[in-house]
């Protein structure tokens, strides 16, 4: 996102906004710095979307998304992708019942309302699309029977840069179901330090109750808050620029494929999301632009001669927010 974090005061009249700021001090507890990474989150869990976190090994990707989960009240479980993950690992499988002498459902780890799938990018495709349906859908299927998840349901998945060994590139068709893709960076010097202080003064990062992370929201605050992103205006001529954005990627040359429909659908949602937790009951240009590379660039397809040339997906949509002409 272009700006790291949210500008309306934490104590803000409105508690389910004020719920939503304390989950970001509650991460603060156990997390040093990422703030732009924590707020992707939140969006994320406020228009009910799934996210994708990218970045190097030890930038505390699962640390983030564990403290999330330990400051809501919500059920949570991990799932860590390995390379001999099966589909049923995931979703759950039929097994045979001794006492019925009958096959009956055992539930995988999907049933739950956070699901943190780690290094996601380390199991092969297979089992990487058994979380299709699971994503889009929110449920499983198995021997034609459709068996929903709860909700709310957020997959919220880590992965290591895709040149990484032994990393396998996610299928575009699950790629295009995450709400966001957030890029972890390495942290500043100060806030590295920062991690270094915590780490001699006895933080332990498994032991997230003694650094004083408690749940701060509820299902109950996260269903309040879609209901009040539903209600944020958005001016016909800014819906007309999230059109034009989209249309704009799909005609770049540095792109062989642009952001769909569903990318444009997805803009102006976690647009419309910002917007509420900076404290404003409607959208500006601002608002699309903030959220623009996290909503789209794991939407998007570099060509092979843009990549030889060194140009990011992030640069592209730099070029391309600068070119659209912007709504007054």
């Amino acid at each position: 996102m272009t700006r790291p974090a949210m500008t309306v005061d934490p104590l803000a009249a409105d508690p389910t906004r004020a719920a939503l700021h304390r989950l970001r001090a509650e991460v603060a507890k156990a997390v040093v710095g990422q703030d732009a990474v924590v707020t992707g989150l939140i969006v994320a869990l406020v228009c009910r979307g799934h996210v994708l976190l990218e970045g190097v090994p030890g930038v505390a990707k699962t640390l983030l998304v564990r403290t999330v989960a330990a400051a809501l009240d919500l059920t949570a479980r991990r799932v860590q992708f390995t390379p001999d993950l099966m589909p049923g690992d995931v979703t759950g499988s039929m097994v045979f019942d001794a006492r019925t002498a009958a096959f009956t459902f055992r539930e995988g780890p999907v049933f739950t309302n956070l699901l943190l799938a780690d290094e996601i990018n380390r199991t092969p495709p297979k089992t990487q699309s058994a979380l299709l349906e699971v994503m889009e859908e929110r449920q499983v299927t198995v021997e034609g029977e459709q068996r929903m998840l709860p909700d709310p349901f957020i997959v919220a998945a880590t992965q290591n840069p895709v040149e990484y060994e032994g990393t396998y590139p996610l299928p575009e068709a699950q790629l295009d179901r995450f709400l966001l893709k957030l890029t972890v960076p390495l942290p500043a010097r100060e806030e590295e330090l920062g991690v270094l202080r915590a780490h001699h003064g006895g933080f332990d990062p498994r032991d997230l109750t003694a650094a004083g992370v408690r749940p701060v929201a509820d299902a109950a605050d996260l269903a309040a808050a879609r209901a009040a992103v539903g209600q944020v205006h958005v001016a016909e001529s800014l819906l007309g620029y999230v059109v034009d954005l989209c249309r704009a990627t799909r005609a770049t040359p540095a792109l062989e494929l642009g952001a769909s429909p569903r990318g444009a659908t997805a803009l102006l949602g976690t647009a419309k999301a910002w917007a509420w937790l900076t404290g404003r009951d409607h959208v500006v240009p601002d608002d699309v632009k903030a959220m623009a590379r996290p909503t789209l660039r794991h939407r998007l397809r570099l060509r092979p001669e843009a990549e030889l040339e060194g140009i990011g997906v992030d640069a592209v949509l730099d070029t391309v927010l600068a070119t659209v002409p912007t709504p007054r």
